[in-house]
């Protein structure tokens, strides 16, 4: 007979061996697998970030952030997963857009949160890489609470030569951006790179980042956004107005003046005059002087051809108008049927 079978006489003996048995090994169980239930205590730090990152403050903040990317991709200032947005929501804790992803296509919950040195706090996805550069720009100007970064065509244009855009021309340009600077050339991405920006960052809300693209800082997201529209558009106009070949009119001096006692008026930061900043007088040719698209005005009452040129030219454009209208008419002209 088997033993601890019934009828045995050892029932109680193999109950009991079974019970301790079991009893052991859900003691030891418990020490190398504690329950679901008993998981560790989250640290202080890490509540608090989680409180940080969903409270009601972030989640509008995380809305702006998406909205401002939005209207960034469709006026074609970025392209691919290009350009990235920051706001400061504490003392050391920043909310960011994550790498990888199309600015159209954010989501609140593709926001990411970290802290001044970069390191991501929370988040599905990855902060981007050039978070660096905000991240710079909150350590050096107390004021700035958001920054975007982004690759507008007509800005980035002047980036790319190294060219600064006039002052004193339109209006809206001097109370909402005033001066831009150009920073020096650095991979993206890397710490030399975010600190291009510390000389000119104290005395500029915009600046040009050479062969790349641009970067704007203000109090909220949405004025930092603006910052980018109106830098590309009055560098848009400038370069249509260069295209017409008359020197390009300026506000004085005194009106200028004006502009910076509306700029104080709407609470925006005040930067030193362009005469008080290390960079080339202002002066109706500096446009032409500055961008090679600008066209040199034609002597009144010449023409913009004229002599041997001239007819060569008429003779060539009459030609090509032929064959244009005589392509035109063999390709849309009517055939009868048969």
């Amino acid at each position: 007979m088997l033993l601890g079978t019934p009828g045995s006489g050892n029932e109680g003996t193999a109950l009991k061996n079974g019970k301790k048995k079991s009893i052991n090994t859900t003691a030891r169980n418990r020490r190398t697998n504690p329950p679901a239930n008993a998981a560790r205590k989250p640290s202080a730090r890490r509540t608090a970030q989680s409180a940080i990152f969903s409270s009601p403050e972030a989640k509008a903040i995380k809305n702006e952030i998406c909205a401002a990317g939005r209207k960034l991709w469709m006026r074609q200032y970025v392209d691919g997963n290009g350009g990235n947005i920051s706001f400061r929501l504490g003392p050391n804790a920043v909310l960011c857009t994550p790498t990888l992803v199309s600015k159209f296509d954010l989501t609140p919950e593709d926001i990411c949160l970290v802290d001044l040195d970069g390191n991501q706090l929370a988040g599905s996805k990855r902060r981007s890489s050039e978070l660096l550069l905000h991240l710079e720009i909150y350590k050096a100007v107390p004021d700035a609470k958001a920054v975007v970064h982004c690759h507008p065509p007509h800005a980035t244009a002047y980036a790319i030569t190294g060219c600064l855009p006039p002052n004193l021309i339109i209006p809206e340009f001097e109370v909402i951006v005033g001066n831009v600077a150009v920073a020096p050339y650095e991979t993206p991405g890397t710490k030399a790179f975010a600190e291009t920006v510390l000389p000119y960052v104290k005395t500029h809300n915009t600046m040009l980042l050479a062969n790349h693209g641009i970067v704007c800082w203000a109090d909220t997201v949405t004025r930092a956004e603006w910052c980018a529209e109106v830098l590309d558009t009055y560098c848009w106009t400038l370069m249509l107005a260069a295209q017409l070949g008359s020197p390009i009119l300026r506000i004085s001096e005194e009106r200028g003046a004006d502009l910076r006692a509306l700029r104080k008026k709407l609470g925006l930061p005040e930067f030193p005059t362009e005469s008080n900043l290390d960079t080339p007088p202002v002066n109706e040719a500096r446009l032409e002087v500055q961008s090679p698209i600008a066209l040199q005005p034609a002597p009144r009452g010449a023409s913009a051809v004229d002599g041997a040129n001239g007819h060569a030219f008429d003779a060539l454009a009459k030609r090509v108008t032929e064959s244009v209208m005589a392509a035109i008419a063999e390709k849309y002209t009517l055939v009868p049927r048969k």
